[in-house]
């Protein structure tokens, strides 16, 4: 699905045909991102919003159309719903500092899962060492699933907040998070969605969802670095303090006192990103010209044909197999019992061109839940191909004569 779109897949890894298949970790970028980064470079380059002068109210222009998109691309209500921030892990800190100088205080409870990942863990920890507050954890099911029949168990009149990925990093599973949401805000208790695995594979729907606060990445869907956004919906936005102080934040500065911006300027504190703003906007339109229905579709036959192939292999265990998954497969090798270190397969696998991540993926709980220091992923992408993990498994196959 449009392969030659993407420049770096046409490089070689050691003489050989690379393939990519560490999608959850970062994706590749399509022509349309990178031309436009280009351009905005060479045409549109002025700092926004406070600028009369035409360069800069063409980019600011440029700046607030891509808000827009990106609210158009996840149905939020608004415009003034949509943060930019650094990234998923911005997001997250962004939104638990903010949340915690508000709602949080000595005695509260923050809950999280058993299979977050490390930014969806370490913020909040910070925050209840702050103010004195206690991280829950919700447990899995025998599926490796969120527990959802243990939720009732963990809330209390306590609970300020609960923050769940939709989509497991580690497991690539997807998680039963519209059952949370829905039980959550029966105890009037507000949400937070980690979708930075999500949203590259499914379509996500702020109004569908109804979940409170929604984080993700630009670049693990085809977009540039150093981009995320933050989408909390307004009445709860409203109501929180910023994050961070500066320029633009802000509506009057004295000495004595200073007042805040307007949605949904009070969370961004200076000079946003304006040039990946333009090249996210592009890369929304490349993967609305496709259809994310198709991609979807396709990601599905990928993973369901990896798990497939990967299960006719002696000694290699796939972790949570069979169940829904948005992209990724983790997986280990054994061999008489023992296991074939995660990080040796990864690095004879990376040896014939072909990229997949080891270890713990920032999700060490996980990981010593279930009992092994690490485990192989491998994440498909829009680009990749039925050959590229025929050319994973052959390789993986190798890779274990090597090693047993």
């Amino acid at each position: 699905m449009r392969r030659e779109d993407f420049p770096i897949l046409e490089d070689k890894v050691y003489g050989k045909r690379l393939v990519y298949l560490d999608n959850a970790a970062t994706t590749q970028r399509p022509r349309a991102l990178i031309e436009t980064l280009t351009d905005a470079y060479y045409h549109h380059n002025a700092n926004i919003h406070r600028g009369v002068h035409h360069l800069s109210q063409d980019a600011t222009q440029r700046h607030e159309e891509a808000r827009q998109k990106v609210a158009d691309f996840i149905n939020a209500r608004s415009a003034k719903e949509i943060i930019f921030t650094k990234g998923t892990t911005d997001s997250l800190n962004m939104l638990a500092f903010s949340f915690g100088e508000a709602f949080v205080k000595e005695g509260d409870e923050v809950v999280v899962s058993q299979l977050e990942h490390h930014s969806n863990i370490v913020p909040w920890q910070m925050l209840c060492e702050r103010k004195k507050a206690k991280l829950k954890v919700l447990p899995l099911d025998k599926n490796l699933l969120i527990d959802t029949t243990q939720l009732n168990n963990i809330l209390t009149n306590r609970t300020r907040i609960v923050s769940i990925a939709q989509v497991s990093n580690v497991l690539g599973t997807i998680q039963p998070v519209e059952d949370i949401i829905r039980l959550c805000h029966q105890h009037h208790i507000p949400v937070c969605i980690d979708g930075a695995q999500s949203t590259p594979h499914l379509n996500v729907d702020m109004q569908s969802l109804d979940c409170d606060f929604f984080v993700f990445s630009a670049h693990k869907m085809y977009g540039p670095t150093g981009l995320g956004v933050l989408y909390g919906k307004q009445e709860w936005l409203d109501q929180l303090p910023p994050a961070e102080g500066g320029g633009e934040m802000i509506e009057h500065v004295s000495f004595e006192k200073t007042t805040y911006n307007t949605l949904p300027y009070k969370f961004e504190a200076g000079t946003p990103d304006f040039i990946s703003s333009c090249a996210l906007a592009a890369t929304i339109d490349y993967i609305n010209g496709i259809g994310r229905a198709d991609i979807y579709d396709y990601e599905q036959e990928l993973t369901s044909y990896l798990e497939k192939q990967l299960s006719t292999i002696e000694g290699v265990k796939v972790y949570a197999q069979g169940k829904e998954k948005a992209g990724a497969v983790s997986f280990n090798v054994y061999h008489n019992g023992q296991l074939l270190h995660p990080f040796d397969v990864g690095t004879l696998l990376d040896h014939q061109g072909v990229a997949v991540r080891t270890g713990h993926h920032c999700a060490e709980p996980l990981i010593d839940y279930l009992g092994v220091p690490g485990t192989v992923r491998a994440s498909v992408a829009m680009y990749n191909t039925q050959e590229d993990l025929d050319i994973l498994i052959t390789a993986l196959k190798r890779a274990i004569e090597m090693l047993i």
